[in-house]
């Protein structure tokens, strides 16, 4: 999960988003500093505004940065210090992973479409790829389900023609790399990188 400041651009606030909505609907409610957007029409939650951000943390950088337990710690003093009760009970684990294609089998319902069991260091997940370069033995990068693509596009179980799905393997262009190849295929990483480590984009 992200967060989002740029104080030369917009000031001191720190931005938790939670869920994409329409503007025409926000409904802000304020508790003290923090500002809790909600959609006005089905009550979900958008995300927060922190204003005075650097007040309460230290916020090492600029622009989408990763949400750490030592963030989100005293973004919860926060919470209960201006009687917002809400519960932050957010999953912080990388949603971007380096793994390792254990096996690669053909899709009984497609020929373009390969069946990949793919070790990502706590667990293995089975994800159907279609690209022509996806082969047993390489280290990948895996967007696991949460994960929210460059595009905006968000990472969900699926089936693809009749087959379960749970992550993507991604190219140097879906992950917007700089210099990412025209052709298709999925990045394929060095040996170096460790099954399981988080991969920055």
């Amino acid at each position: 999960m992200h967060v989002f400041y740029n104080r030369q651009g917009i000031g001191d606030v720190l931005i938790i988003p939670i869920k994409e909505g329409d503007r025409d609907t926000f409904k802000q409610e304020a508790y003290g500093d923090v500002v809790k957007i909600t959609d006005r029409n089905d009550g979900s939650l958008l995300g927060y505004n922190i204003f005075n951000a650097s007040n309460y943390f230290n916020i090492d950088g600029q622009g989408k940065l990763p949400l750490t337990e030592e963030m989100l710690s005293p973004i919860k003093d926060l919470f209960t210090r201006n009687q917002l009760n809400d519960v932050l009970d957010f999953d912080l684990s990388p949603k971007f992973v380096v793994g390792y294609v254990k096996e690669k089998g053909p899709h009984e319902n497609a020929d373009k479409l390969s069946v990949c069991q793919v070790d990502v260091g706590d667990e293995t997940l089975q994800i159907v790829c279609g690209a022509p370069n996806v082969d047993q033995g390489q280290k990948v990068v895996v967007a696991k389900v949460g994960a929210v693509m460059p595009s905006g596009m968000k990472i969900k179980d699926a089936k693809l023609r009749g087959v379960p799905s749970s992550g993507m393997i991604c190219s140097a262009k879906e992950l917007d790399l700089p210099d990412a190849p025209k052709e298709k295929g999925i990045l394929v990483l060095e040996d170096h990188y460790e099954i399981g480590q988080s991969f920055d984009i």
